[in-house]
């Protein structure tokens, strides 16, 4: 028998935001951030790969050369297990709102795609890592992604941001929404404003709504 996540404490809310690069989750993490703190809530902003050891070994491979997949499976358990015991579990615990960009699905896509099991990976991961209240899905257009990639950021693309790539991530995203009912699907396709909006939308009328009873958010 496989052994249950650990859940967050009742008062806390966990929200992850999803989708492929280029897809603008970053500022929508940041908009939903504050539009949070702006009602009132303790809100706790954070990312993965994160800014420890682990995770910033994660980020150099990008541009000194990629780890072996077992490695850089190895490499994001350690970085989660970090974030989950050193700032996701006492936020939580404390009542907090917890906003993460990117979570372990993503590396249940992005290592999914080098030939790892998702379904593998997602059992690793719920040992200790603790479920999402909701996921954030903003999904977006490989293609345009591509070129925001190339032209707005500037960057050079890395070995995931190939349109081959993005297409086969966002396939596995959204094989996972399809079978988990904590996904909500947002549209990333238009302003960063209608995007934004749709996702406060979503939250105010699901997650807020019911955890968060004797409070009203404005959409």
């Amino acid at each position: 028998m496989s052994q249950a996540a650990p859940q967050p404490p009742s008062s806390g809310i966990l929200i992850v935001v999803e989708g492929i690069d280029g897809a603008g989750k970053s500022t929508q993490v940041r908009r939903i951030g504050e539009a949070l703190k702006a009602a009132g809530e303790d809100v706790v902003l954070s990312r993965e790969p994160t800014d420890g050891p682990w995770g910033r070994k994660l980020r150099e491979s990008q541009t000194t050369g990629r780890m072996s997949l077992d490695e850089e499976l190895a490499a994001f358990l350690e970085d989660r297990r970090e974030h989950v015991r050193d700032l996701i579990m006492p936020a939580l615990a404390r009542g907090a709102i917890v906003i993460l960009d990117r979570y372990y699905f993503s590396t249940m896509a992005y290592q999914g795609i080098r030939g790892a099991d998702a379904a593998q990976i997602r059992r690793e991961n719920e040992k200790f890592a603790p479920r999402p209240d909701v996921v954030l899905l903003v999904d977006f257009d490989p293609q345009t992604a591509l070129r925001r990639i190339e032209q707005s950021r500037g960057d050079v693309p890395n070995t995931f941001e190939r349109l081959d790539a993005l297409q086969a991530i966002r396939a596995v995203f959204l094989e996972t929404a399809a079978g988990d009912p904590t996904f909500r699907i947002v549209d990333g396709n238009g302003s960063p404003d209608e995007v934004f909006a749709a996702l406060w939308k979503t939250l105010v009328e699901g997650v807020l709504r019911k955890s968060r009873t004797s409070k009203s958010y404005s959409v």
